[in-house]
């Protein structure tokens, strides 16, 4: 079937050229357009919807209350979610979204033993803990999924499984820190790593209550002059600390 735009300007303009393809480009770019507008409401919707989470909880936020913060009507939420839990599901995917970024950044920057060259894995491990900190810290998305994890029994759908991915980056970073002879020879990897998470995890959970993770470096720092020198061969915490706090 011939488009009704293209049929009328052939029919007005007898010299007019069939160009089906200039139509073409035009649909495309106002659905790329319309694509677009979708994508940033979403994200408006996510976003509000995630402080309120941090702010208030699961079970204190409701539709309405998104709807107002956001500036968008209840309408808009059930086109985009569908519903509330949907919505603090999408939060809690953005927050383990996250991490899979930040650990190729740190944990696949591998240093050279032989040449003495690159940044050592248990460097890079201290700056990606760090970086994770900030996250929490700063990344409202990141802060509300980590609270809406905590309160998974109120939500009724079914939310990923945290740790078990940090546990093995870890891990293989400590691995690696073996093979460049930074590893203390009695630490087995495995068992190293699932004690780091647990204990970084912990310093988190503590440093939301005391001052909602504004003083989060700090007890990170702490937490690695108590752990380093248990993982190193040749102990040098204090000296990764400066450089690991700035990214």
């Amino acid at each position: 079937m011939v488009d009704l735009w293209v049929f009328t300007s052939m029919t007005c303009d007898k010299s007019a050229k069939f160009t089906p393809t200039t139509h073409r480009t035009r649909r495309n770019e106002d659905g790329h357009h319309v694509q677009e507008r979708a994508e940033q409401t979403r994200r408006t919707l996510l976003e509000a919807a995630a402080s309120l989470f941090d702010e208030r909880g699961y079970a204190g936020t409701s539709i309405s209350d998104i709807a107002t913060r956001s500036g968008h009507t209840s309408g808009a939420i059930y086109f985009h979610y569908a519903s509330k839990e949907k919505l603090a599901l999408a939060v809690v995917e953005g927050h383990f979204a996250t991490w899979p970024p930040l650990i190729e950044q740190y944990a696949n920057t591998a240093s050279d033993a032989t040449t003495g060259t690159g940044t050592p894995a248990l460097e890079r491990l201290v700056r990606l803990s760090f970086a994770v900190a900030r996250a929490f810290r700063d990344d409202i998305v990141v802060r509300a999924g980590a609270r809406l994890w905590t309160e998974r029994t109120l939500i009724a759908a079914p939310l990923p499984p945290p740790f078990v991915g940090w546990i093995d980056a870890v891990t293989e970073m400590l691995e690696r820190a073996h093979t460049e002879g930074d590893l203390a020879p009695h630490i087995d990897p495995e068992r190293a790593a699932r004690t780091v998470v647990c204990a970084f995890f912990g310093v988190h959970t503590v440093s939301e209550a005391l001052d909602r993770r504004r003083s989060i470096e700090d007890h990170l720092a702490d937490l690695w002059a108590l752990l380093l020198p248990s993982l190193q061969t040749r102990p040098i915490a204090a000296e990764l600390f400066p450089m690991a706090r700035q990214g």
